[in-house]
Parts: structure tokens; sequence; C-alpha cells
């Protein structure tokens, strides 16, 4: 395992705080598909005991981010072109009506929100940029002012970040996805749900497209293996 982590300190959330940084390990490649993790090879990089990462392996294996590996440990699991699009179908449904019940209220997003992802964008930081865009949709969830379509959009995120560090390492679109943000903004502060409902909708499947597409171009990279774990998230 090639990643390197920084160290943690003893916290009431630490398991949360183990299970984030192996999270955007995963996310930004630095823990690749099939990459084999230890609990002690984490506890040493983290400084922490094995105990709290432990129950984060359990949480990741729980949401289908690693598996067991052969012999000992476990391993990343590997990118499922099939169950990310199923993902992000439903969170396209889910976005699409966040988007017009915002606009039904005309609820204006922070502008910030726009300013911060396009400044992710122009970087070099992954991470920065996944957290850029999920903060603009959970804005967009909470001006819906329906808080169960934040907590059903929540169960996704998980793999929704993986697969979005995986195609923004290389993306030649991380200018336009807010050039849509924006457009989606607008149309919500406007109270026009009509439109803002159609642009989400479109938003999130141009970018279940481009993820398949970047998925199964790898898989054909590396031969035409089968890249699925056989379930979907």
């Amino acid at each position: 395992m090639a990643a390197h982590l920084v160290k943690l300190h003893a916290a009431p959330d630490l398991v949360e705080r183990v299970y984030q940084a192996l999270l955007d390990a995963i996310s930004d490649g630095s823990l690749p598909p099939l990459a084999r993790i230890t609990q002690e090879e984490i506890a040493q990089q983290l400084d922490v005991s094995r105990q709290p990462v432990l129950q984060a392996l359990r949480l990741l294996k729980q949401d289908g981010l690693v598996l067991d590996a052969p012999g000992r440990g476990v391993q990343v699991a590997p990118l499922d072109a099939a169950g990310i699009n199923a993902v992000y179908q439903v969170r396209g449904a889910l976005d699409a009506l966040a988007a017009r019940l915002a606009a039904q209220q005309a609820q204006p997003l922070d502008p910030a929100l726009i300013e911060r992802g396009r400044a992710a964008a122009a970087g070099r930081d992954v991470n920065a940029l996944i957290d850029a865009d999920i903060a603009f949709h959970s804005a967009v969830y909470a001006a819906s002012r329906n808080p169960l379509i934040q907590r059903s959009a929540h169960l996704h995120w998980s793999h929704i970040r993986r697969a979005m560090g995986a195609v923004l390492q290389a993306s030649t679109l991380r200018e336009s996805v807010w050039d849509e943000h924006e457009a989606i903004a607008r149309a919500i502060a406007a109270g026009d749900a009509d439109l803002a409902e159609r642009l989400m909708r479109r938003h999130g499947e141009r970018a279940g497209e481009h993820m398949t597409r970047h998925l199964d171009a790898a898989a054909r990279r590396a031969g035409g293996s089968d890249i699925s774990t056989g379930d979907t998230p």
C-alpha cells in the first residue's frame, strides 16, 4: 500500500475520522482498486490503535468499499460501472426533485459555493473538488426543505465520491460542471421550477454517463477484465 496518510489524534469521533481518511485515500486514488489494506499498517500511519481502524474497516466493508483479501486483511473493492450507474440514476431523481422544490420557494444559494467550486476546479486537490461538489448538492437539498431527500442521498455519497475521484483526476469537464451548477443555482433563485428540475436532471445524467464511460474505458485498457464486484452498492 503506497498511500501516505496524516496522523490522527485521539477524539470521540476517531472511528469516523479513520473512516473518512480511508475514504479520501480511496477516492483520490492513493488507495487504488484491489490495493491491500491491513489494520497494522493503517494504525501505524494514522498513529492510532487498531480498534478504531478495525471499526472503520468494518464500516467500509459494510458500504461495499473494501472486500476481504485473499489470505489476510482487506482490499479496496473494484469500481463497478453498473453499480455506479444505478447509484447515479437514484441520485439524479433525488437531485431533480430537490432542485424543483428549492425553486418553488425561490431559495437562493450562497454564491460562495460556486466560487469555492471554481477555485477547486482550477487546482489539483481532487478531494477539495469533490467536497465542493458535495457542498453544492447538499445546499440544494437543504434549500428544498425536505430532510428526507438529504438523508436518502447521503446513503450513496461514499460510492459517488469514489467514482468522482476516479474521473476527476483526469477529467476535462471540471469547469463545465461548475457552469452547470451556476445555471441550476440561477434557475432556483429565479423560481423557475421546471428549468431547475430539467437542468439538474440533465446534469446528473451527464455526470453518470461520463462516469460509466470512464470506468468502461479503464476496464478496456486493463485488458477487458471484469471490474464488477457482482453487487450493486
